[in-house]
C-alpha cells in the first residue's frame, strides 16, 4: 500500500480534496456500492471523511481510498458509506405503505389460498422496517397462526445489522408502533439507563438478517410477494436505478409489489412495472 510522506491529518485540520481525488473517490464508490457522488457533494465528502482519516492516521484522501480498495472484508467500505450516507429510519416510517399492505396486498394474498408470504426488506438499516412489517402482517392476517411468513432483511452495513439483530429499542423509537401491535408484539424491559423495548420472539423468528451489497450478485431466489427498497435509490443515478429495478422484477412473483421511498420515483427509469400510486408499483 502506498502511504503519503505528508503528516497525518491533525485534529484541527480540514480535509483538502483535489479534483483528481474527488473523481477517484466518486469512481470507487460508484463501482463498489452504486452510489453516485455529484460535484456538489465534495464538501460533504471532505467534512465526513476527515474524522476517519484522522482515526487511521492518514494524510490524504488518496491514502484512504487505497485502504478501502485493499480491504477484502469491505469493513472500511462500510465505514466510508456510513459516513457518506444517512441511516435514518423509524417504525412506521411512510406509514401509507403499511396501510396499503393491510388494505390491498393482504386480501390479495389471502385469496391466493396459500399461507406462505415472502418479503424482502432491501436496505433494512437498524431493523424497524422488517420488524414493523412482521408485526403488521401477523397482527392483521386472518389466519396468522398458520402463516409461513418469511422476511429477508439485508443491508450493506454490518453496524446497523448488529443493532437490528439485537431487536431492542428505546421508548422514543417504538412510539410510532400502533398501540395494539406494540402491546402484542413488544415487551417492555428495565435497562440500565431506562426502559428498553424488546421485539418478541414470534416476530424475530420470521426475519432473516444478512449483509448484502446490492451491486453484487444476489444469493437468494424468488419469488417474493413484496420488495421494500425505500430511500436507497436516492443515492444511485438513473442507469443504476434501472438495473436495480430490473433485478427486483426478476425476483418478484407476478402481481408482486415494489415499494420505494417517498423521496424517490421511477420517473425517467425504464421499467416493466405497473404504476399503482406514488412510490408503489406492481409486477404485471
Amino acid at each position: 500500500m502506498k502511504h503519503s510522506v505528508t503528516e497525518p491529518l491533525g485534529a484541527a485540520q480540514s480535509l483538502k480534496i483535489t479534483d483528481s481525488e474527488f473523481r477517484k473517490a466518486s469512481e470507487l464508490v460508484k463501482s463498489l456500492a452504486g452510489i453516485h457522488l455529484t460535484d456538489g457533494k465534495r464538501e460533504l465528502v471532505s467534512a465526513r471523511l476527515a474524522k476517519r482519516l484522522r482515526t487511521l492516521g492518514l494524510a490524504t484522501l488518496n491514502d484512504y481510498l487505497d485502504v478501502v480498495k485493499e480491504d477484502k472484508t469491505q469493513d472500511e467500505l462500510v465505514m466510508m458509506l456510513d459516513a457518506l450516507t444517512t441511516n435514518l429510519t423509524s417504525f412506521w416510517r411512510e406509514s401509507d405503505h403499511f396501510d396499503f399492505v393491510v388494505e390491498q396486498v393482504l386480501p390479495k394474498l389471502e385469496s391466493r389460498g396459500t399461507n406462505e408470504i415472502r418479503i424482502w426488506s432491501a436496505g433494512c438499516s437498524t431493523g424497524e422496517e422488517p420488524y414493523g412489517l412482521a408485526m403488521l402482517i401477523l397482527g392483521n392476517l386472518k389466519n396468522a397462526q398458520n402463516a409461513k411468513l418469511r422476511i429477508l432483511a439485508t443491508d450493506l452495513s454490518t453496524r446497523v445489522l448488529d443493532t437490528a439483530k439485537r431487536a431492542k429499542y428505546g421508548e422514543e423509537r417504538v412510539k410510532n408502533i400502533p398501540p395494539d401491535l406494540r402491546n402484542k408484539f413488544v415487551t417492555k424491559e428495565n435497562g440500565p439507563h431506562g426502559a428498553i423495548y424488546s421485539i418478541n420472539p414470534n416476530v424475530r423468528s420470521a426475519i432473516t438478517f444478512g449483509r448484502l451489497n446490492l451491486m453484487e450478485p444476489w444469493p437468494m431466489k424468488g419469488p417474493f410477494d413484496m420488495i421494500f427498497c425505500r430511500n436507497v435509490m436516492i443515492y444511485f443515478d438513473k442507469p443504476t436505478q434501472k438495473q436495480l429495478v430490473e433485478r427486483f422484477a426478476g425476483l418478484l412473483r407476478s402481481g408482486g409489489t415494489l415499494f420505494v421511498g417517498h423521496s424517490e420515483s421511477l420517473a425517467g427509469v425504464q421499467h416493466s412495472f405497473r404504476y399503482l400510486r406514488p412510490t408503489i408499483y406492481e409486477k404485471p
